[in-house]
This record gives C-alpha cells, sequence and structure tokens, in this order.
C-alpha cells in the first residue's frame, strides 16, 4: 500500500504526543522510502537571538523519520529511536523549515535513514537516525 500526505499527516495526529503535534508540523509528501514535512516557523520554537531551536530540529527529524518508515512499511507499525546524529549548519530565523528524511536501509528490526533540513532554499542541519521495528 503506498502511503499519502494526508496518511503521513493522519499517523503524526494518532501516534504522536501532543508536544509533537505542538510544533505544527505538515506531511508534504511521502514516497516509498522518503517523507519531507514542513515544520513552519514559530517564534515559540526559537531560542535567544531568534534562532530556531536545534531541540525542534531534531524533534522534527525524528518525526519525518517515523513517516518514512511507515511509507516503506506501507503504514504506522511501533517502533523507536535506537540512534540519533544532529550536525546545525546555519541558523533558522523567521523561516520555515523542510524536512526530508530518506530512507537508506531497512531490514525487518532495524531501519536507517539520512534527513536534511532546509530553510529559504539552503540547508540548515543534517540529521543521521536508526530506529528499532517493534512490531
Amino acid at each position: 500500500m503506498t502511503l499519502s500526505a494526508a496518511d503521513g499527516n493522519a499517523i503524526l495526529k494518532e501516534n504522536f504526543a501532543p508536544w509533537v503535534q505542538d510544533l505544527g508540523l505538515v506531511v508534504e509528501e511521502v514516497g516509498d522510502r522518503s517523507a519531507v514535512l514542513r515544520l513552519p516557523w514559530s517564534p515559540r520554537l526559537a531560542r535567544e537571538g531568534g534562532a530556531l531551536s536545534g531541540q525542534a530540529l531534531m524533534a522534527a527529524a525524528d518525526t519525518a523519520t517515523v513517516i518514512a518508515v511507515s511509507a516503506a512499511r506501507g503504514a504506522y507499525v511501533p517502533m523507536t529511536t535506537v540512534q540519533q546524529s544532529s550536525t546545525f549548519q546555519r541558523p533558522v530565523v523567521d523561516a520555515d523549515v523542510v524536512v526530508t528524511a530518506r530512507l537508506t536501509k531497512i531490514g525487518r528490526t532495524l531501519a536507517f535513514a539520512d534527513i536534511e533540513m532546509a530553510a529559504d532554499g539552503a540547508v540548515a542541519a543534517h540529521a543521521t537516525t536508526v530506529y528499532a521495528l517493534l512490531g
């Protein structure tokens, strides 16, 4: 089964904690092994100096990976983050962030992803994640 962006948004609504939903993430695209989400700019997510907080970016990367894994599996399945590594390359101020998660490998029990976070057409952060698939 191929998931749609609407399916991805339903997964967000049904399976994520309220504080993650408060980020305002929107699934814009879902591919066979990928997902593109938008993290809308909000001053509530900014830290001193007005830049978007790293915690918000990391949560967005983590969430995009869940949608990409769900796309590859054809539906949401229970899973948990095993590892996440993030690098921040430039600050994001007053701009939405496009979060693109691509699975680099998915097996029976583990999934690996590469995530790019871009604002104003430039990469702002990069992450990699490993997920344990529980179902």
